[in-house]
């Protein structure tokens, strides 16, 4: 079986400029996500999509595979369509550009799933999570699971809201809530058709890709892990990347 995985990296970030090529101890970031993402045992191919010339000479100078995509692509699924289109791949995997201790057994357990779920055209990662700061901050998407672990909604919000505990951190605290990771794992026909389909209202209000999917009345196999993800999106967020890897 061929699986691809596309890390798509976009130059511009307004939190965190050029975002991609920060450093973090000596590497730019797309190198230390590529090098997690090579390590993955189920992974064929491993090329990083991007619209900046700058990244491509980054990625050329470690010894990766880039290709060069248009700048006005508006998505990183789209992105890497245009990209999964020159392989001849049975599954393509979107790594998050902006995940440089993402470990690669959950890139794996998150492959797996759909591999092994005929019924599901894509699949994602979910943690459970028991942080407050987790459940009210927009940037972390929560996922609320049906019985067979297919997402049922994917909202910025807390969801579920759980209406007769008596404070925001007791509702949290007893009964947990999952947290998305911006991993997908396509099956690469769906993929290719998956950016033929039209903008979807849900999507459009929360800004969540994946509500496009559910819409239109696709599943999405959702595998609960015990790996943690650490986001970059912040300066905040890349110092506690640096502090991490400095105590190891």
């Amino acid at each position: 079986m061929n699986i691809i995985g596309i890390i798509p990296s976009r130059y511009a970030s307004t939190r965190l400029p050029a975002k991609p090529l920060v450093d973090i101890c000596g590497k730019p970031m797309v190198q230390r996500v590529y090098e997690q993402a090579q390590r993955s045992t189920l992974l064929t191919h491993v090329v990083v999509a991007t619209d900046d010339e700058r990244i491509v000479a980054a990625v050329t100078a470690f010894g990766g595979n880039v290709a060069m995509t248009p700048v006005d692509i508006q998505s990183g699924s789209d992105r890497i369509a245009l990209v999964a289109k020159n392989f001849n791949a049975d599954i393509v995997v979107n790594i998050q550009g902006d995940e440089p201790l993402i470990d690669p057994q959950l890139i794996d357990q998150t492959i797996r799933a759909l591999i092994e779920d005929p019924s599901a055209v894509v699949s994602t990662a979910v943690k459970r999570t028991t942080s407050h700061q987790d459940v009210v901050n927009p940037s972390v998407v929560k996922v609320v699971l049906d019985a067979n672990s297919y997402a049922l909604y994917f909202s910025r919000s807390p969801i579920p809201y759980v209406r007769d505990a008596r404070t925001d951190e007791e509702w949290v605290s007893n009964t947990g809530f999952y947290k998305h990771f911006g991993i997908y794992v396509y099956r690469a026909e769906f993929l290719q058709k998956y950016t033929t389909l039209k903008q979807t209202p849900l999507e459009i209000a929360e800004k969540l890709e994946q509500l496009r999917i559910l819409e239109n009345e696709y599943k999405i196999r959702c595998v609960i892990t015990e790996y943690e993800s650490l986001p970059v999106d912040t300066p905040e967020d890349l110092q506690k990347v640096i502090n991490y890897l400095n105590t190891q």
